[in-house]
């Protein structure tokens, strides 16, 4: 789909092929679905955001449970429109006002259609992110994954103490770098990863990847 998630085409995540417009995700993955066969059949995986969900990927995802889809829609659930003006949306519980409104809950949405497996998982935890990933993605039935954290627009209280990196105990295996992380950064004549502390928000993400203990937090 079209949103923040997009800018993963690129590396050193390079995790899409193909991006249209909004809602176009769930439609696309259908359809490759059912219009591939053979040696050309593979299990498509449609990424969308909460907003652009809520906005025109709902029809699609209908459609695929009525037509007996088998692909794996991954729902990025942040509380706001990201990537275009940080509105809120029907899943914020904030009117366009800013004062409380009604919360649609994804995943209750998503069973109410009567999709069976519908999975929520913390994008923190990597080690639950990519074992759920691998279940759903074999699974030959349509499928659904929910991350539940907050963009930093929407709530700022989760900033934390910046991480920084050991020099003398990278290895410059680029675990981290390979995270995406804009804070992260490659330090080609040490050969060593770098945290620029100015654009890290604390989420912690990285010393959960790296093996050799190289990253800590200020203040730890």
């Amino acid at each position: 789909d079209i949103g923040c998630y997009t800018l993963g085409l690129l590396p050193p995540l390079s995790a899409m092929h193909s991006t249209i417009c909004m809602g176009a995700s769930v439609s696309m993955a259908h359809g490759i679905d059912k219009g591939s066969h053979g040696e050309y059949a593979r299990k498509s995986v449609a990424v969308i955001g909460d907003s652009t969900f809520l906005h025109t990927g709902i029809n699609g995802l209908i459609n695929s449970f009525y037509n007996s889809g088998t692909s794996t829609v991954i729902i990025l659930d942040n509380r706001i429109t990201g990537m275009t003006g940080h509105q809120p949306n029907p899943a914020t519980g904030i009117s366009i006002k800013g004062s409380p409104a009604p919360q649609v809950n994804i995943e209750v949405l998503c069973r109410g259609m009567g999709i069976s497996h519908v999975k929520v998982v913390d994008p923190f935890n990597v080690e639950e992110c990519l074992g759920t990933l691998k279940e759903e993605v074999a699974r030959e039935e349509l499928s659904v994954i929910i991350t539940n954290r907050p963009c930093i627009f929407a709530d700022k209280s989760v900033i934390s103490s910046p991480y920084y990196v050991l020099d003398d105990k990278c290895t410059g295996c680029k675990a981290c770098v390979r995270l995406g992380c804009p804070a992260i950064l490659w330090d080609s004549e040490k050969r060593l990863a770098f945290i620029d502390e100015t654009l890290c928000t604390g989420c912690g993400l990285c010393p959960k990847v790296c093996k050799f203990e190289a990253i800590k937090q200020r203040g730890e």
